[in-house]
């Protein structure tokens, strides 16, 4: 289980079969020498000034080529932009380009059109076109499509622009099942030895790109294409880590920021352990709801009584298979305890997975594990022939460079076990381990945890959900404290991110947002 926030829309997940979860990334610096063996990136961190502004004129004037792209009422098109900030251009001392690839559907109609909405499903590795093409411009709100070009970019590193790759299929799967609760010295050796290889083929395989794939970068990316497209300021729709995407880029460039939803909202300011460790709770707020429905239940694979009873019940249950795996139709693949939690946390993200987690866990207990290997298979989007997409690798390479690692040593993870174990005593332990990932990552990290106020923006609108996974409630009333012009809207209930889903008072609102300017009043409250 490598599950250092994955933090993707549930609409991405499960609409678009791309489900993620956490990884410690935001955004962070470190002031200390880097460490041995590491690259040291040079990338910009603000809007152009002077020379540089020059040396880039070219990628804001450059124009887009739109082709059909075999997806019904869909275009296609790729636009360039520096690969190093500070160093842009083709030429003598220039660090060269980046392709990025662009995707749009045109408004429909009636009414005026506004102009562009650009959308981002997070992750950070989650395809934004392919959030764009099997969901947002499909089931975002009528009204809102009828009178915005949606579109999508996929951010440097991810799907389809210049994708980081760092293992193969089958390394992948000896990776996604390494025990994430070693039990000793030795399996401990083996987990921190995993991380090792991953690090190791990010570095080899995407050596070029990995120090370029940061969200300064990518919200820098926004804003040439936003130029691009002729819109005079950015109007944006990010779910998850989509609303740090979003909130970087209103602190960038305050002036240029229209009408933003950041959804599920992260909160920057947070260090990388505790961002974890939040997150780490949140999964067990989820849980809990999860089963205080299913308890109820004669059918409930974890038995009756109270949550408490049915989180004991399934750490049993996990324990069970550390020792046996059960089989699945990959003999390659058994389920065991890693596999089993993956597929657990996979169905925290919606609320209407339920029903499919309660079957795996029934038919794990009888000696079948396909159900829940299936849903592991959404979360790290791994396909039938055994194919993964790049979503874990641009995963960790994003969270990674944003923020220094929560641990650096095993030993600091053991020292930290009773609080994450204290916040989730279902997932504490997995967690905490998972947060290791970036220990022994080639690329030093270029950002810190920092309030992000964005003075100068037009009013911007944070969504939260009370019951939320991977984005807390907590962290979306923060955010929206932060920004000078933010206003929390809340939704009262479970399931990751709120728009979309099912809550006309939540759609009525950022309906009324994205169409006439005004935001809810700060505060407001839907169930």
């Amino acid at each position: 289980m490598d599950t250092r926030r994955l933090l993707l829309s549930s609409a991405t997940l499960f609409a678009a079969t791309a489900l993620l979860v956490g990884s410690s990334g935001c955004s962070s610096g470190n002031a200390s020498p880097p460490a041995p063996g590491r690259t040291v990136p040079t990338a910009a961190q603000g809007p152009a000034q002077g020379a540089d502004r020059a040396a880039l004129a070219p990628y804001y004037a450059q124009k887009l080529s739109w082709r059909e792209c075999g997806v019904p009422g869909f275009e296609c098109a790729s636009m360039k932009a520096p690969l190093d900030y500070a160093k842009p251009g083709t030429g003598a001392g220039g660090s060269g380009d980046i392709k990025l690839a662009v995707s749009r559907k045109k408004a429909t109609g009636p009414g005026k059109r506004i102009g562009s909405l650009l959308v981002n499903p997070g992750g950070p590795g989650g395809s934004a076109i392919g959030y764009l093409q099997a969901y947002a411009a499909l089931g975002y709100p009528a009204p809102v499509r009828a009178r915005y070009d949606m579109v999508a970019v996929d951010p440097r590193g991810v799907a389809r622009s210049e994708p980081v790759e760092c293992l193969t299929g089958p390394e992948m799967d000896a990776h996604t099942q390494v025990d994430q609760t070693p039990d000793d010295a030795a399996e401990t050796a083996k987990l921190t030895a995993a991380y090792d290889r991953f690090a190791a083929g990010c570095e080899r395989r995407s050596k070029r790109v990995l120090p370029h794939v940061s969200t300064v970068e990518a919200a820098r990316d926004m804003d040439v294409l936003r130029e691009i497209l002729g819109d005079k300021k950015l109007q944006y729709v990010g779910a998850s880590y989509g609303t740090f995407l979003g909130a970087t880029y209103a602190e960038l460039f305050p002036d240029r920021t229209g009408r933003l939803v950041l959804d599920g909202a992260m909160d920057p300011s947070l260090a990388a352990r505790e961002m974890n460790r939040d997150q780490t709770a949140g999964f067990e707020t989820a849980f809990r709801s999860f089963a205080a429905d299913c308890v109820k239940q004669q059918s409930c694979p974890l038995g009756t009584g109270t949550p408490d009873r049915a989180g004991a019940r399934l750490k049993e249950f996990f324990a069970t298979l550390d020792a046996k795996p059960v089989p699945t139709k990959d003999r390659n693949r058994p389920l065991g305890e890693a596999l089993a939690t993956t597929g657990v946390i996979a169905a925290m993200y919606d609320e209407a997975a339920w029903p499919q987690l309660q079957a795996g866990i029934k038919s794990a207990q009888s000696g079948d594990g396909n159900g829940l290997l299936a849903l592991a298979d959404s979360y790290y989007e791994r396909d039938g022939n055994g194919k993964y997409a790049n979503l874990m690798y641009a995963n960790t390479a994003v969270n990674c460079l944003d923020l220094p690692p929560a641990f650096t040593s095993a030993a600091d993870v053991t020292s930290a076990l009773p609080t994450f174990e204290k916040a989730s005593p279902v997932f504490g332990e997995g967690l905490a381990w998972a947060s290791l990932n970036c220990a022994s990552w080639p690329i030093e990290a270029t950002g810190k945890p920092h309030r992000i106020e964005a003075r100068g923006a037009a009013p911007i609108v944070v969504v939260g959900t009370t019951r939320d996974p991977a984005t807390p409630y907590r962290w979306a009333k923060s955010l929206a404290a932060q920004l000078a012009t933010g206003t929390l809207l809340s939704y009262d209930g479970d399931g990751h991110t709120a728009y979309g889903r099912g809550s006309d008072c939540i759609d009525t609102a950022i309906n009324t947002y994205l169409l006439e300017g005004t935001p809810p009043k700060d505060g407001k409250q839907c169930s």
